[in-house]
C-alpha cells in the first residue's frame, strides 16, 4: 500500500496534480489561485502603514520569516473581501505568531483591526483561546492539531461574507461569523472591545505577524470569492 500511494503521489507531481512549493498547479491556475510569496522575494509585501516592506523579513530556502528582534508586522499590498487563503507554517519552541485578516489602517497595529488565525506551540500552556488554529482570544480550536514543533502546519483560512473557517491540518478547528451577535459579545467581553475598529473593516490586507520568535511561511496562496 505504501508503494501504491508513493506512485500516485509521484505520478500526481509529473502531471501537475501536485505543486512544488511556493507554485501552483494547472489546476490550482484554473480555479482562480494566486501566490501571495514566490519563495524568492517579498514583492507583494508592505510594512504595517509604510509602502515598502523594511528591515527584517527574509525570503530564504523557500520561506518567508521575520528576524525577531528587528521586522515589523506585514501586509499584503492587495486588500481582500471574500477569500480562500492557504498557507503553510511553523514555529519555534514555545513561539507564538499569526495571520491577521482584513487589516485596515485604523489603530496603531495590525491586531488592532484585523481578526488572527492563531500560531503557537501548544506547548506554551496557553489557555484554549490562544491556542494554534483558533481565532485569538476569542474562538478556541475544537482539537489540536498541530503538528511537532519545527514541523510545517498547513492551514486554511476561508472568509465569505463574514462567515469565517479556521482549517488545521486537514480539519475545521473553528468557525464564526463576523458582525453576528455571537461574535459581537465575544468582542465585548474581550481586549478587543478597547480598539472600535476591530473587525470592522469588511476588506481589507493580510498580515504576516512578528511576535519576537522564529516563524516561517510558505506556500501562500489565495482565491478570491464572489
Amino acid at each position: 500500500m505504501k508503494r501504491l500511494m508513493l506512485g500516485l503521489t509521484l505520478a500526481a507531481f509529473a502531471t501537475g496534480a501536485l505543486a512544488a512549493d511556493n507554485t501552483l498547479t494547472r489546476a490550482e491556475m484554473k480555479a482562480g489561485w494566486a501566490l501571495l510569496f514566490n519563495g524568492k522575494t517579498t514583492e507583494g509585501w508592505r510594512a504595517f502603514k509604510q509602502a515598502e516592506i523594511g528591515p527584517g523579513w527574509r525570503a530564504e530556502n523557500g520561506v518567508l520569516s521575520p528576524d525577531p528582534k528587528v521586522a515589523r508586522d506585514i501586509v499584503t499590498k492587495g486588500d481582500y473581501a471574500s477569500f480562500e487563503l492557504s498557507f503553510e507554517w511553523r514555529i519555534s519552541k514555545g513561539g507564538n505568531s499569526g495571520v491577521m485578516f482584513h487589516v485596515i489602517p485604523e489603530g496603531a497595529a495590525t491586531y488592532e483591526s484585523g481578526p488572527e488565525y492563531q500560531i503557537l506551540d501548544n506547548g506554551r500552556g496557553e489557555p484554549p483561546k490562544e491556542q494554534a488554529g483558533g481565532l485569538f482570544a476569542l474562538v478556541a480550536p475544537s482539537m489540536d492539531m498541530t503538528r511537532p514543533v519545527g514541523q510545517f502546519n498547513q492551514a486554511r483560512l476561508i472568509v465569505n461574507h463574514g462567515k469565517v473557517q479556521h482549517w488545521l491540518n486537514g480539519m475545521e478547528v473553528a468557525r464564526y461569523e463576523i458582525g453576528s451577535p455571537q461574535f459581537n459579545a465575544l468582542v465585548a467581553a474581550s481586549k478587543f472591545q478597547r480598539w472600535p475598529v476591530f473587525a470592522t473593516g469588511a476588506t481589507g490586507g493580510i498580515a504576516l505577524q512578528n511576535h519576537g520568535d522564529e516563524v516561517g511561511f510558505r506556500n501562500i496562496k489565495i482565491r478570491v470569492l464572489k
